[in-house]
């Protein structure tokens, strides 16, 4: 977002703003004219909601059928305007680029297709950022031998593999890539040797991964640089919410959210099918690298699976 408004500001000014003349509200009657939107299924959205806040651009979010009521109130909460879409996330993809094209408007998306590549490359650069920092934490210890990435159109799977290639070149870890079964465009494009699309109506719990057509930008890089592809059955998720806002092994309990434990989930998987461990060379030694994506960005939704409220598996963390 910072970019966008600093580029269309440049353009009319003839000058690059700084970020704290952007935020001082100093070219609010730009900012005005710079309308934001995309497409989401929950989380993207509400990011690119609060950006739009910070700099005061008018905002358009859309979202598809399946998308909770609890995940539309967070967008609406940050001024977004709201447009609801029939179909799946990738109705609500088209419907925005076709909307941004009549309107004049800039499409900040996650996921990029033919003509549309830049922004989201800006997007995994931002994501990448958690790569980074993962990597500082783990210190001067043995680099991460697997990590397992959660993926909906590959964005930031991409992301971190490619960062950990980057930063770590040949010991970089072993890259499992993890889908839900009902939504595994990745899955697909990996079997098909090309960037594919799957069509259903892509339903699963782990809804932020809700996604049948893959960006483009992404498979670019996991083609390459991905070693592994795997799919999840939805009651896989709910289990591994429950585990990490339990507490595993002494650690403090953890609020993960559907779409954040596919990771945890397909790693425990693996490690109960002794054929399928030792196809990825996981064993007791292996050294494995997870993220947890997402917190309750649905409440009701998270008591609902887990069974308690995401404050009181937080207070439960305090008390320990």
């Amino acid at each position: 977002m910072l970019r966008q408004f600093r580029a269309r500001v440049a353009a009319e000014t003839g000058a690059a703003p700084s970020t704290g003349e952007l935020l001082a509200g100093r070219f609010a009657e730009i900012a005005g004219s710079l309308t934001v939107c995309c497409a989401t299924d929950g989380n993207h959205g509400r990011s690119v909601a609060w950006g739009a806040r910070t700099f005061g651009l008018p905002c358009v979010i859309y979202l598809h059928e399946q998308v909770s009521a609890g995940r539309e109130a967070a967008i609406v909460r940050l001024g977004a305007e709201v447009r609801r879409v029939g179909g799946t996330y990738d109705d609500s993809v088209h419907r925005a680029a076709g909307d941004a094209a009549k309107n004049g408007w800039t499409v900040v998306s996650d996921t990029s297709y033919e003509g549309y590549r830049q922004i989201p490359r800006d997007v995994m650069a931002g994501y990448a950022v958690m790569a980074a920092e993962a990597l500082a934490q783990w210190g001067a210890a043995p680099p991460p031998s697997h990590v397992f990435l959660q993926a909906g159109v590959g964005g930031l799977a991409a992301a971190v593999c490619g960062y950990l290639w980057q930063t770590l070149g040949a010991a970089r870890p072993r890259v499992v890539v993890v889908e839900p079964e009902t939504a595994a465009c990745l899955f697909a494009s990996a079997a098909e040797g090309k960037a594919a699309t799957i069509g259903g109506d892509l339903d699963t719990v782990m809804a932020g991964l809700a996604a049948g057509e893959t960006s483009l930008v992404a498979w670019d890089l996991l083609r390459h640089g991905a070693d592994d592809f795997m799919t999840l059955p939805d009651a896989s998720a709910p289990l591994a919410m429950r585990l990490l806002a339990a507490g595993v092994d002494g650690d403090p309990p953890l609020v993960a959210g559907e779409s954040a434990v596919a990771g945890l989930a397909a790693l425990i998987c693996v490690r109960r099918r002794p054929a399928l461990a030792a196809a990825l060379d996981l064993d007791a030694e292996s050294r494995v690298l997870l993220f947890s994506t997402e917190g309750d960005t649905d409440p009701v939704l998270y008591r609902e699976l887990v069974g308690r409220t995401a404050d009181e598996v937080r207070a439960a963390t305090s008390d320990s």
